[in-house]
């Protein structure tokens, strides 16, 4: 079961650089699972919206891995809200793919997010093959916990998150936490709900020598690193961090001698309505001259920036998983996290990194001077961040999710039968 896969990841490609526009964690997650699915023997075709005339339609990535560009609306220009408009288009040209092959061409679909998972019920019903979807992330969980100046999700999102659900023979939660919110947010069976982990890259985050990343970055290797990495948008919070800097200097200016803050990403969503927001709060909480802002970086230059920071802050109001979290933790780098959705997973408080229940500038500023002022925890968590990642393998990730596959086609036959 499950030799052929339809990967549909509509509005973003896993060929788009993590940290910027809609590209992120999601990004990562479809490459990884589509070649970690590949190496075992099952073939996958990515379906995703083509964003520029410039692309092939056509893409191998690796062995057993295609990514294919699908035309539907405008090439540039289209944000998330206006490619709902665009599913009956997108939809067709996915079917007509599976056309053009015999009968049984595909043996499972998956989407990832609701935009996705729309496309992926119909492929569904008329291919006769179970489906499996990835929230990734929730309206509602998003909506509960709303960043000041963000955006509500809108109706449409949650009515067709709902009918995803419904649609769907199996949804696959990244953790604990999620699985919970599918079950009492959006009516899920809980029979139909697998919880798998996301994994990380441990060939590419892995422990290195500090001051030999910091040179590599022109950091100094006495410098106190705390470092963002992430779309800058209201829900990743990247102005917590910078205002609980500012608390941090105010309470010792001494630090500002050695403080580097890198903001490692570009602008995302809400975002992108105000793109320099995130540098003129810098100015105007007298940040700016620690402040270091870098476009967006591969997963290679990201593990060495992870490398060389003392902390990597993940201040989110909500994540479904926090891959960075656990990039981070695999390079030995302790974290300090918001303690919200699956960042009380990925992150071990007092283990491999602290989590924070608040939001509030000043409790995040006591949270990074402790590090900050005790070697000898940071060196703790360091060690306890390394053995935490470990648990987190993309291998193990595709083992079950073909087990998830396997699941969802038992489903799907039960169900005919009734």
């Amino acid at each position: 079961m499950g030799d052929r896969v339809a990967m549909i990841s509509l509005h973003t490609s896993p060929l788009d650089q993590p940290g910027t526009g809609d590209a992120g964690g999601m990004n990562v997650y479809v490459i990884e699972l589509s070649r970690r699915l590949a190496a075992q023997g099952v073939d996958v075709d990515v379906f995703t919206r083509a964003t520029s005339s410039a692309l092939d339609p056509v893409v191998e990535v690796a062995d057993g891995v295609v990514v294919r560009h699908v035309a539907a609306g405008p090439y540039e220009g289209l944000t998330k809200g206006e490619l709902p408009g665009q599913l009956c288009t997108f939809a067709r040209e996915v079917l007509r793919t599976e056309v053009a092959h015999p009968r049984g061409h595909y043996d499972v679909v998956h989407s990832h997010y609701w935009l996705s998972g729309q496309v992926g019920a119909l492929s569904r019903d008329r291919w006769n093959v179970p489906l499996v979807h990835s929230m990734h992330t929730m309206a509602k969980v998003k909506n509960a916990a709303l960043a000041e100046g963000d955006t509500p999700e809108p109706a449409v999102r949650l009515i067709g998150e709902e009918q995803v659900v419904q649609a769907a023979d199996l949804l696959v939660a990244n953790t604990d936490t999620e699985a919970r919110q599918l079950v009492d947010l959006y009516d899920a069976d809980p029979a139909r709900v697998e919880v798998i982990h996301p994994g990380v890259d441990l060939s590419v985050f892995r422990p290195r020598d500090r001051g030999q990343a910091r040179r590599e970055l022109g950091i100094d290797e006495d410098a106190a690193v705390l470092l963002f990495a992430g779309r800058i948008q209201p829900l990743k919070a990247p102005d917590v961090l910078l205002r609980a800097v500012a608390v941090l200097l105010d309470e010792d200016e001494s630090l500002r001698a050695r403080l580097v803050v890198p903001v490692v990403g570009g602008p995302s969503g809400t975002g992108l309505e105000h793109p320099e927001s995130l540098s003129v709060l810098a100015e105007e909480l007298g940040v700016a001259d620690v402040v270091r802002f870098v476009p967006p970086v591969t997963q290679g230059e990201l593990a060495v920036w992870c490398a060389a920071a003392s902390v990597v802050a993940v201040p989110s109001y909500n994540e479904s998983f926090g891959l960075v979290a656990v990039e981070a933790q695999a390079t030995g780098t302790p974290v300090v996290a918001a303690a919200v959705g699956g960042l009380t997973t990925v992150v071990r408080d007092d283990v491999s990194g602290l989590l924070v229940d608040t939001h509030r500038p000043r409790d995040w500023a006591a949270v990074l001077r402790r590090l900050l002022d005790d070697p000898a925890l940071a060196a703790r968590l360091g060690e306890g961040a390394l053995e935490h990642a470990r648990e987190f393998s993309w291998d193990r990730t595709a083992e079950r999710t073909l087990a998830a596959y396997e699941k969802a086609a038992r489903v799907m036959r039960a169900e005919m039968v009734s």
